[in-house]
């Protein structure tokens, strides 16, 4: 990093076409903030983009940028935003770049799927990182051998990810916390009633109805097995031996807190999971199946069908 604690941080964001205007700002106005609550300008940010030209947002909006990412000058951490897409005008300069700034030993971050670019570029082989949950399935058979996590940022050495929305808010909230205290997060926090600040280990929300803050323990634990077992679901008694349960008390369980038996809501995690990989990835339908712990293809698109009202060849045609 070029900054320290006496002189001050500098950020940069490379922004890219249809990136998320709301990770963006969230993530620069926690900076703002903290620097309005500081009283002085600690934190300075750059915008960039691959030729210096204005990039739209995937709102519909443009945004003028202070620099060609060939003509950056020295940050402490650039951020990569991107949105909807992965494919976007002048993809091969900012990999060249991102390569020529991680041989460097540059601290490189992400917002969202900027993850998903950064792979690309090989700047997060050897470290954890995290993207957004609706790109995580896609992004896991991309690249297999790069620990990508559900959680809802990670920090590993010089490489910060995040899974975009309001968790750009929680991985800035705790650079600024490792700056200047817990207190200082807290303040920013408050400015945006931002109710807590979510740690590291702290896992996303994946999907409708995923929210289980404030239900029991042991089904927020068989829940996240199921999540992490997909491709070879494990069995009923698994599962109840997982949390000290009798299978009848698991289905209790789930009926009574997701008005849903387990087994249903096995499969739909498992639907969910093979819809993600049908559109965000090539991958052909039957390794879909398999994937996603289905042995037989016909029973898998039987199934997919009626979770979704429309075949898996269908889904594959649709573009998102």
């Amino acid at each position: 990093m070029t900054g320290d604690s006496q002189t001050g941080r500098q950020l940069g964001f490379l922004l890219v076409d249809k990136f998320s205007m709301f990770s963006l700002s969230a993530a620069i106005d926690a900076f703002r903030s903290a620097n309005r609550l500081l009283g002085n300008d600690f934190y300075g940010w750059k915008t960039v983009s691959a030729d210096g030209e204005s990039v739209m947002a995937s709102n519909g909006l443009p945004l003028k940028v202070d620099y060609a990412i060939g003509d950056l000058p020295p940050v402490d951490i650039l951020f990569v935003c991107v949105g909807l897409t992965t494919e976007f005008s002048g993809k091969s300069k900012i990999l060249g770049a991102l390569r020529s700034l991680g041989r460097r030993g540059a601290a490189l971050g992400a917002l969202s799927v900027g993850s998903h670019v950064l792979a690309e570029a090989g700047q997060l082989e050897g470290h954890r990182c995290t993207i957004h949950w609706e790109n995580r399935a896609g992004f896991m058979e991309r690249f297999p051998n790069i620990e990508c996590t559900s959680n809802v940022y990670e920090i590993d050495r010089k490489r910060y990810t995040c899974a975009g929305g309001t968790t750009s808010i929680d991985l800035m909230l705790e650079i600024i916390r490792r700056d200047h205290g817990i207190n200082i997060a807290n303040g920013v926090a408050n400015q945006f009633q931002h109710e807590r600040i979510r740690s590291d280990g702290d896992r996303q929300r994946v999907g409708p109805e995923r929210d289980l803050t404030g239900k029991s323990e042991k089904l927020r634990k068989i829940v996240e097995l199921m999540a992490d077992h997909l491709d070879d679901p494990f069995s009923a008694v698994e599962l109840a031996k997982s949390a000290g349960l009798s299978v009848r008390q698991v289905e209790r369980l789930f009926l009574r807190h997701l008005n849903v038996t387990p087994g249903r809501y096995y499969m739909r995690l498992r639907l969910e999971r093979a819809r993600e990989l049908l559109r965000q990835t090539n991958m052909p339908i039957l390794d879909v199946a398999i994937a996603t712990g289905f042995t037989s293809h016909s029973y898998f698109a039987q199934s997919y069908r009626l979770q979704f009202g429309r075949p898996p060849s269908e889904e594959r045609r649709t573009t998102y």
